[in-house]
């Protein structure tokens, strides 16, 4: 079975990783977002939502999961983290191969994966892209977000690959600190040139 190139697509917080992944669709590009897909199958009526109140009694409802309750059981708590990402991975492994499967015919695919390096599925893509601005401008971004501080930011950072190993593990960086029509142009012209190389 032929299938697409895999675009690796990430990029640290308030980076403009989702303009980049929307970008990428409007060129026609088929984008898996797995952020999306985890919060689809944590909404109401979603699949995980059963094994997520098993294991995590109380924090599911009506709304679906309450996003909440259930990062303060498994904030800081390694063990509960695993718990939760050992229902939470298969799933979104589950979708992304039915992914696959309907887009086998398309040249390429992007794979909207904020923790690629983080989780190692930077092995699992043929290219990477990385969504990169200056930090000054990643800053203003983020801290202009509604109830982010400064405190929660730096708490987040600490837990992503620092930007600048991730440039350097990139296959291709877009950069994101100009402005909306420089970088669509970039992403036009990466994608091109992919599809040639492809």
């Amino acid at each position: 079975m032929t299938r697409p190139l895999i675009i690796g697509l990430t990029g640290s917080i308030g980076m403009g990783k989702s303009t980049v992944a929307a970008m990428f669709q409007r060129l026609g590009v088929p984008v898996f977002d797995a952020d999306a897909e985890v919060r689809a199958m944590q909404g109401p009526g979603g699949a995980l939502l059963g094994a997520i109140e098993r294991e995590f009694p109380g924090s599911t409802g009506a709304q679906g999961v309450d996003r909440e309750k259930l990062g303060a059981m498994v904030f800081d708590d390694k063990e509960a983290l695993a718990r939760l990402e050992a229902i939470v991975h298969p799933a979104v492994a589950a979708r992304r191969q039915a992914f696959l499967i309907e887009h086998s015919g398309a040249p390429m695919a992007v794979f909207d994966i904020p923790l690629l390096f983080e989780k190692g599925g930077d092995r699992q893509v043929d290219k990477v892209v990385v969504v990169s601005a200056p930090a000054e401008v990643q800053r203003a971004r983020v801290l202009a977000r509604p109830g982010m501080t400064p405190e929660k930011f730096a708490r987040i950072l600490a837990l992503q690959v620092p930007d600048a190993e991730k440039r350097a593990r990139a296959d291709h960086v877009i950069d994101t600190g100009g402005a909306l029509e420089e970088t669509g142009r970039a992403v036009a012209d990466l994608v091109s040139r992919l599809a040639a190389a492809h």
